[in-house]
């Protein structure tokens, strides 16, 4: 089961959080995006290959720190191809380096569009007599508000891969509530999704209790987050909203179940432009983002104590 893998990591690590590999260009330390601009010029290749660069750079640094890490498609996307060769490359080197691999791609549609997503990120694709694994990560994020349809192609899949996903249920943006705070019958549609979630896969669970398909809900709202922990015992959660968009470690910590498991944390530009913040220019980005991946890790340990 892909997702006791995932807190098999967790737990080694004493970590239950994920560094987001979300890169601009500008998040790139200068002298990175130097010399890939000297090489290719200030180009798409150019842009991308520094951002491959620093993706690296960071993963050597954070190897030993985080059990897992979360290239999110649409800043590769934005590079045209050569982005996303990036990403696949970030995606290799990661599983080099022990790296739990979660492609945040949001994918939602349904039949056989669904299932090419599906066979394209976590299975095999066709070709000829062969079977041939593209970007084969181990987690993707998946919009199921078209239903079951968009969420099941992927399920057999992990099923078949031993793969896991993360469906948004209640996520960390202002305006979610314009949506998944509505009134559905004697629930709300979060609930509803949350639900549906479980219900989906409640019938494959791992050593620790947790089924196939995971959760993204957000930190930013922490009553609901301990509301859907209590309600979704079989479910792992994927948490955004720490850091930056104002989550706290103390709002996190009720994502996780009594013995500290069952949810990981995730952060993406305080480690990434943490090298912003130190006066040298990106010299030492490394050691900047190994600190700040630190320092989430303490801080969420006041809390959660893994066991």
């Amino acid at each position: 089961m892909s997702f006791d893998h995932l807190q098999d990591l967790i737990k080694a690590k004493k970590n239950p959080t994920v560094a987001g590999l979300d890169p601009k260009p500008e998040y790139v330390p200068p002298h990175i995006r130097k010399a890939s601009y000297d090489k290719y010029g200030e180009t798409l290749e150019g842009a991308a290959d520094a951002i491959l660069q620093f993706n690296k750079g960071l993963m050597d640094a954070l190897c030993d720190v985080v059990p897992a890490v979360k290239p999110q498609a649409a800043y590769y996307e934005k590079l045209g191809w050569q982005g996303m060769k990036a990403m696949e490359e970030t995606i290799r080197y990661a599983r080099e380096k022990g790296l739990f691999v979660i492609a945040d791609i949001k994918r939602g549609d349904i039949g056989s569009t669904a299932q090419a997503y599906s066979d394209g990120w976590l299975g095999k694709t066709q070709v000829g007599d062969k079977l041939l694994p593209a970007f084969d990560v181990d987690c993707v994020t998946v919009n199921g508000y078209m239903g079951s349809d968009a969420i099941n192609p992927f399920l057999e899949t992990c099923q078949a891969e031993d793969k896991c996903i993360f469906t948004l249920v209640k996520t960390s943006n202002p305006s979610s509530s314009e949506l998944q705070d509505m009134v559905a019958g004697d629930r709300v549609v979060y609930q509803v999704m949350g639900d549906l979630t479980q219900r989906l896969s409640r019938d494959d669970l791992g050593k620790y209790g947790y089924t196939r398909a995971g959760a993204v809900v957000g930190a930013t709202y922490p009553s609901d987050l301990r509301a859907l922990r209590k309600r979704l015992e079989h479910t792992f959660f994927l948490v955004p909203g720490y850091g930056a968009q104002g989550g706290t470690a103390e709002d996190v910590q009720y994502a996780f179940d009594k013995y500290g498991r069952g949810a990981i944390v995730n952060a993406s530009r305080s480690i990434m432009c943490a090298w912003q913040k130190t006066g040298k220019d990106g010299m030492d980005y490394q050691d900047a983002a190994r600190a700040a991946a630190e320092a989430m890790r303490d801080d969420i340990r006041q809390f959660v104590t893994i066991l």
